[in-house]
């Protein structure tokens, strides 16, 4: 049966599927749900570091690809991957992500050599995960969205009939540093009053431990707090939600999304953050068009599903090319497919140990990026 490799890579674990050829639709929607023939979990390993990171990727990657070819009668015909941080993805290189700990890994190249030679995609988890909501998800019919995950930090997916706009230097989207407070509390990424330092779950579940007193309370439980009438998790509620309105605003006036997809940790707080977040975008709205406010469909898979439809995209970009067979054994004998720091100027071995996504050292590009990393 033929089918791909989808693979979503987290900060602490990763989410994989065998993804059919009936499930997704090249021009940009589907008629049905995607068809998962096989899906798997794992930790990323990360405290064992950056060389560990890339290893458990290409090793999970080959499993993946061993299962294809003993339960379904073929190779994959493709794989696609989604990576948080800074990520080159016309070159296929994961270039910087702080909570992996890597920098410049050619990634794409380092799958195809493991894979024996199938097309390899490489994505941005965020926009990877929009392409998902877009086609077959929140969004799936429409020309023109915004997906919006409120996680670790707040980033952005720009959809445009039925693909994601990378930008000119792979960086749109960055929602979660429009200032909405100037002067406010320091971002790492060098600004004052950035979106994500007062909007994202990561923000609300800080302000609700300093106001319930409990180091131990987050984002959850303030949603709780403030179901039951809380004044004091009403504040930091209403807080948040007055400073993504004010974020979200700007984004649809550059915009102009038809249909605006919310998503991540603080989106399971339904309707008790949809209602008060609707009425305080339409009060702010004056001659914008009021976009379509949805919370995300496709959960914590959406990354994964997304990589899927990264790799089958791969394959009707280039429809005339040969495809791989269950006895193709060919590799690149001058490649050692079994190590991460194969010999490249770019490998995970040119790694700064001692980088992190809160040190004032890194650079503004890097940090403000990285702070992308949402967790579903």
């Amino acid at each position: 049966m033929r089918h791909v490799i989808a693979l979503d890579v987290g900060g602490t674990g990763m989410k994989a599927a065998l993804v059919g050829a009936g499930s997704v639709m090249p021009d940009g929607h589907s008629s049905g749900p995607p068809a998962l023939l096989h899906e798997a979990r794992r930790p990323t390993g990360r405290e064992r570091g950056p060389d560990a990171v890339v290893e458990s990727i290409l090793d999970f990657a080959a499993e993946l690809l061993a299962y294809g070819e003993e339960h379904f009668g073929e190779r994959a015909v493709a794989a696609g991957v989604a990576v948080p941080g800074i990520v080159d993805a016309e070159n296929g290189i994961a270039t910087y992500a702080a909570n992996l700990g890597w920098r410049d890994v050619p990634l794409r190249r380092l799958l195809g050599e493991r894979l024996r030679g199938i097309p390899v995609a490489l994505g941005h988890d965020v926009r990877t995960g929009g392409l998902a909501e877009g086609r077959i998800g929140a969004g799936n019919g429409t020309d023109r969205f915004l997906f919006v995950p409120l996680g670790t930090g707040i980033a952005g997916a720009i959809g445009i009939e039925g693909r994601v706009e990378p930008g000119a230097h792979g960086f749109a989207g960055e929602i979660g540093h429009i200032v909405v407070r100037p002067d406010g509390v320091a971002c790492p990424c060098g600004q004052r009053g950035c979106l994500e330092r007062l909007a994202s779950a990561s923000a609300v579940s800080l302000a609700w431990a300093e106001a319930s007193g409990d180091p131990d309370a987050d984002a959850a439980d303030c949603a709780k707090a403030v179901e039951s009438g809380d004044p004091r998790a009403l504040a930091v509620w209403h807080t948040a939600i007055d400073a993504l309105a004010d974020g979200l605003v700007t984004a649809l006036t550059l915009l102009d999304p038809r249909v605006l997809i919310i998503g991540g940790g603080l989106a399971e707080a339904g309707e008790t953050l949809f209602v008060p977040l609707r009425a305080a975008v339409r009060e702010r709205v004056t001659f914008q068009k009021l976009p379509e406010i949805l919370p995300a469909a496709l959960g914590d898979t959406a990354g994964c599903l997304g990589a899927g439809l990264l790799a089958w995209d791969l394959i009707a970009a280039t429809p005339h090319s040969a495809e791989p067979t269950a006895t193709d054994t060919a590799t690149d004998s001058g490649s050692d497919s079994n190590s991460a720091t194969a010999t490249d100027s770019n490998s995970a071995t040119a790694t700064d140990s001692g980088s992190d996504s809160n040190s004032a050292t890194a650079t503004a590009t890097a940090t403000a990026t990285d702070s992308s990393e949402v967790t579903a």
